[in-house]
């Protein structure tokens, strides 16, 4: 199923508030720059989680920032001139990758293992805009229809 139609389906005008996975990340078009690759992993109703692959980067070389509804992932690996490469397969070129969030998401936590980032958000959704259960009362008492 491509993205247009799954959008196409999210926005039928009878899902009417229904929560769409692209409101939260808005951001996976194909202008996006492609490095490094990523995932966006939905892991239970509110929470998610974005994995980046960043072999041969440190937790000093990755700033993370979250600002103005924009996940912000900066890469910068200082140059090593001390090594003499034969081949050099594994790209340490500097990266900014940007996914746009709705401004209840919030960074949980980050990180870095086996050259997985991993960073994790949770929706924060205020609680008055929670669903509300609307009770129905009964017509006791009422007469509703006449002849």
């Amino acid at each position: 199923m491509t993205l247009n139609r799954i959008n196409d389906i999210l926005n039928n005008p009878y899902l009417v508030g229904f929560d769409r996975f692209d409101d939260i990340f808005r951001s996976t078009s194909s202008t996006t720059p492609t490095f490094p690759h990523h995932n966006i992993i939905k892991t239970s109703e509110n929470e998610y989680s974005v994995e980046l692959a960043v072999a041969g980067f440190s937790e000093t070389d990755i700033t993370i920032e979250l600002a103005n509804n924009v996940l912000s992932i900066l890469g910068k690996m200082d140059k090593d001139d001390s090594k003499t490469y034969l081949h050099r397969g594994i790209a340490t070129r500097s990266f900014h990758k940007s996914i746009s969030v709705i401004d209840t998401v919030e960074v949980v936590s980050a990180e870095l293992y086996n050259g997985i980032l991993s960073i994790n958000l949770k929706n924060v959704v205020p609680e008055q805009q929670l669903p509300k259960k609307i009770p129905i009362k009964t017509g006791l008492g009422k007469q509703f229809l006449t002849e």
